[in-house]
């Protein structure tokens, strides 16, 4: 690696973080403004607006199966409603199987720019290689909040196809020459010049990874401030998850209950790894859970109690490990 290209990865990598402390000042600033509605009721969270469907008579793990499947590609199928394809995207992450790799192929090509984004974050929260390719086709997005996170998306499952599209962000102004970068060019949108838009695709994503099964953006972030949402509690569920002993595994079996619909949902995701069936139908019930972000994690949680496969387990060492089926 020569000199010049050291330097240009150091300068991304500051940049990177420069782009995640936006987020979450912007973020932290929509807080202020919580008071006011969404101007658009399209990209406020649904969960409140619509009754909790019935679960039906399952007795059968193949009947219940069945039932999650179809929560999440119902979901997803919602033509009316933005922001319950992206809920729906959002718990797909948390799957690795044929079946969700190819729904979230097919959300890559939805009309809405934010569904876009939330497939490409949701590839990169499955860690699955396969979608590796359908990431590289959103690089020539016309949007460039898409075309940015295919590639930061792509830049962390150490793929470097968007890197000519992440140096363009660095270079601000300056022409980057294709023949620096791997070969490759994209067509490089005006907009990732724009501080503006950069702090907002920034805020995107730097909310989706506070936020999770509650979608991504700053109309999330105030639906959770609204609701009395406690995202400091959520923090510790995803911190103490990580150690598999059995006093934490009862404690976040008892978090499904909570009053809290952020906490249920970070619960329903933290015991996704446990394949014991009083987890799995604690679970279970929650897919008739009133707040539909819960109802889809708990969906693809309970998939993934019942052995479908999921993103590589990061032990507290730092090495992934292959979750058990």
């Amino acid at each position: 690696m020569n000199d010049g290209t050291k330097a240009g990865r150091n300068l991304f990598d500051a940049t990177r973080s420069g782009v995640l402390l936006m987020a979450l000042a912007c973020i932290w600033c929509a807080a202020a403004q919580a008071q006011s509605p969404p101007t658009n009721p399209d990209n406020a969270v649904v969960g409140d607006d619509q009754p909790a469907p019935a679960l039906p008579a399952a007795n059968t793990p193949e009947e219940r199966e069945r039932t999650a499947w179809k929560l999440l590609t119902d979901a997803l199928g919602d033509a009316k409603h933005p922001q319950t394809r992206i809920q729906a995207l959002a718990a797909l992450g948390l799957l690795r199987s044929p079946r969700a790799e190819k729904m979230i192929t097919e959300a890559m090509k939805d009309l809405d720019v934010d569904v876009r984004t939330a497939a490409a974050l949701a590839a990169g929260q499955t860690k699955d290689r396969n979608l590796t390719t359908p990431l590289r086709n959103l690089l020539d997005d016309k949007e460039p909040q898409v075309d940015f996170t295919a590639a930061t998306t792509l830049w962390k499952m150490d793929d470097k196809s968007g890197e000519d599209i992440l140096m363009a962000v660095v270079d601000g102004d300056r022409k980057t020459g294709p023949n620096l970068i791997h070969g490759t060019e994209h067509d490089i949108n005006k907009e990732l010049h724009d501080p503006a838009a950069m702090a907002r695709m920034g805020a995107l994503q730097g909310a989706s990874m506070l936020l999770g099964p509650f979608g991504f953006g700053i109309t999330a972030y105030e639906y959770i401030h609204k609701s009395g949402g406690d995202l400091s509690r959520v923090a510790a569920i995803e911190d103490i998850a990580q150690e598999r002993t059995e006093p934490i595994h009862k404690e976040l079996v008892a978090a499904l209950g909570d009053k809290d619909p952020a906490v249920r949902a970070a619960a329903a995701k933290s015991v996704s790894d446990y394949h014991d069936k009083a987890t799995s139908m604690a679970v279970y019930a929650l897919l008739a859970d009133p707040k539909q972000p819960v109802r889809l994690t708990s969906a693809a949680a309970y998939l993934r109690t019942t052995g479908a496969p999921g993103p590589p387990v990061v032990s507290l060492a730092g090495k992934a490990v292959t979750a058990k089926r």
